[in-house]
């Protein structure tokens, strides 16, 4: 009996290389697309592969071009497509984000479309369900919620914006779609090239962050957000729903006191000192990095992930675990210079 060939989009992310190997760890072959395959880091993926006996195949495919998709599908049951640009540095134009995401969303879906695949999961975001919104109050956001665009940073509007098109785009061929949600994405990573989410980690253990503004997380482990890919594609229930991947709403404040108890005995000096939010707005005027941080600025992140808990069976790693095993990793791939 042939095992079933899923593809993962990015398969060299961070995201998406947990995507994989979850799948791998679960009986499934891999092809996964990359941009450049002279270039692509696969090392981890490969020993996954070893691992476990299953198959690996990578593609060349870009989201901002047609070239590959097709190759990328043929024979391939079931798609993750997670690729989708996540900057550290708001752009000039925000079309730098949003045709990739809503461009490579669509050529992927008509992919699939093609091919026939059965059922796509999506990994949209959170920040296309609670961005533009006031949640000074505290109050909590479903999958009912959806950003208010016009009011949206780039990355969220570029994240709510293909996710609509998915949408529609996957009524019109008649595909199974499933959206995941997640929050702020820590866990182990593999290499020392660190993404936007993972950096806050850093920054932290480095003092690159020398102060702590007033920002609000719901911190969700990289494998728990691939375990409930697998569960998106394998619940037969899950076509049609999105799903919020969070776990309990802290500051950045309750981050940094995590990993000064465990990393502070050990020559490190993350910072415990607040910076007031009139100080982060006014700074954000002329810093693009600071300017990212103002949608999260005395906003609890309150999310609710009870549909993916009752409905994929779905349970997630405790917060210290994620961000303490977070930042081993950054240390191990020399991310974070030792002590």
């Amino acid at each position: 009996m042939s095992r079933p060939l899923a593809l993962v989009t990015g398969v060299t992310g961070f995201l998406a290389g947990h995507c994989a190997i979850d799948l791998l760890d679960h009986g499934f072959d891999i092809r996964g697309t990359v941009r450049d395959l002279s270039r692509a880091p696969v090392d981890h993926l490969r020993a996954a592969a070893a691992r476990t006996g299953w198959r690996l195949d990578l593609v060349m495919a870009s989201l901002l071009d047609d070239a590959g998709w097709d190759a990328a599908v043929d024979g391939v049951t079931v798609v993750e497509h997670v690729a989708s640009p996540a900057p550290k540095y708001r752009p000039k134009d925000e079309e730098e984000l949003i045709r990739p995401a809503v461009d490579g969303t669509l050529r992927v879906l008509r992919a699939a479309g093609r091919a026939g695949v059965r059922r796509v999961a999506l990994t949209s975001s959170v920040d296309a369900v609670r961005s533009g919104h006031d949640l000074s109050d505290g109050r909590e956001c479903t999958e009912d919620d959806w950003s208010v665009v016009e009011r949206c940073e780039p990355y969220a509007k570029s994240k709510t914006l293909a996710e609509r098109a998915a949408w529609a785009e996957a009524e019109r061929l008649g595909l199974e779609l499933v959206a995941l949600n997640p929050s702020l994405v820590l866990g182990p990573t593999h290499s020392p090239e660190t993404n936007v989410s993972v950096d806050v980690v850093r920054q932290l253990l480095t003092r690159q962050l020398p102060a702590l503004p007033r920002l609000g997380f719901a911190p969700v482990d990289a494998r728990d957000v691939a375990t409930a890919h697998r569960l998106a594609l394998q619940v037969p229930a899950a076509a049609g729903r999105r799903y919020i991947l969070s776990t309990e709403a802290v500051w950045l404040a309750d981050i940094a006191r995590i990993l000064a108890q465990e990393y502070n005995p050990r020559g490190y000096r993350v910072p415990d000192r607040p910076i007031p939010s009139w100080a982060v707005r006014l700074g954000a005027r002329i810093n693009p990095i600071m300017r990212l941080a103002l949608p999260l600025l005395d906003a609890p992140a309150r999310t609710s992930s009870a549909r993916a808990r009752a409905e994929l069976g779905w349970t997630t790693r405790d917060v210290r675990t994620t961000i303490v095993e977070t930042a081993e990793s950054l240390i191990t791939t020399g991310a974070v210079p030792g002590r």
